[in-house]
């Protein structure tokens, strides 16, 4: 309200310009906050291109450590597969009873994310198969599986197994979940895991595992040579332990391959989110440009 005083002891033509530049002013202070609502200024794009650009290193050096582990991974998978496949064997090419009433699920995962939709495809499986026969006991490996099991059967849970996936599998960490498995009664183990094909693709299968006395009623075990029911029992708590072992490993090729597919593709995202930003930043900086140029040249165009 103070305003430019009339008798401002200025020349003719700059007291002309400020007369009509304060009620310019006055008009674009007005306008500024609802012209540019909904509008992103150059600070805003500055800190979200920014921010991008780390989210995009990060996602880059987290694809390079898991190729590494997968490569690691894949070669320790072999020498797994090769025990786990001849373990698995015998149940194969034998009929044993596996449709027990009296069964346990064991669902491998890890307590990493990040890593696709891996573990919440064993989620559904288990899912699938609790809809269309009960189930009464379950072990649960790795903490995302158990978050995302734990409404849906969490009161079957007879234990959980945790800090997997932080360091490469062991045959102590098979043989700790076989202990607790063989700790318990049941007729059939049902391994709800996930199976590497090759980098870029895996299955999730369920593969049953007969209990003692399903074996030890087979009367193909006793065609060659009379074997005692401990000589079984300690072939069977080896084999299981085989077996968890090869399906873990398994699981952990699988993880570090859709892990690296994962970081792979949103770095790819990042890079075009960022591209995308430098465009929009260009033109907004662009638009100010025009916008100060204008006022000056009308600004100069007044005081001729």
């Amino acid at each position: 309200s103070s305003g430019i005083n009339a008798e401002w002891p200025l020349r003719p033509g700059y007291k002309l310009y400020f007369e009509m530049a304060v009620p310019m002013l006055r008009t674009t202070l007005t306008l500024t906050p609802s012209a540019t609502r909904g509008m992103a200024t150059l600070k805003d794009i500055e800190m979200r291109l920014k921010s991008v650009k780390n989210m995009k290193k990060i996602t880059s050096s987290m694809k390079m450590v898991s190729a590494a582990k997968f490569a690691r991974a894949e070669r320790a998978l072999k020498p797994a597969r090769a025990y786990g496949t001849g373990a698995a064997s015998l149940y194969e090419k034998n009929d044993f009873d596996t449709s027990g009433k009296d069964s346990v699920l064991l669902a491998l995962s890890s307590d990493r994310g990040l890593c696709g939709g891996i573990h919440s495809n064993v989620g559904k499986m288990v899912k699938a198969a609790h809809a269309e026969t009960p189930i009464t006991k379950a072990i649960i490996v790795g903490d995302k599986a158990k978050a995302i099991l734990v409404k849906v059967i969490g009161d079957t849970f007879l234990s959980c197994f945790n800090n997997v996936g932080k360091k490469p599998t062991s045959f102590t960490d098979a043989l700790d979940i076989a202990e607790e498995v063989l700790s318990h009664d049941y007729d059939t183990i049902n391994i709800v895991y996930s199976k590497f094909k090759n980098i870029v693709s895996y299955n999730t299968e369920e593969k049953p595992v007969p209990s003692l006395e399903s074996v030890e009623s087979n009367a193909a075990i006793y065609v060659y040579d009379e074997v005692d029911s401990e000589v079984l029992r300690c072939y069977q708590e080896f084999t299981l332990a085989n077996i968890i072992y090869h399906s873990m490993k398994e699981c952990e090729a699988s993880e570090q391959s859709s892990r690296m597919s994962a970081m792979e593709n949103a770095t790819k995202n990042a890079g075009e989110k960022i591209d995308a930003l430098t465009l929009q930043y260009n033109r907004t900086r662009q638009a100010v440009i025009t916008r100060e140029l204008i006022e000056i040249i009308s600004g100069a165009s007044a005081l001729e």
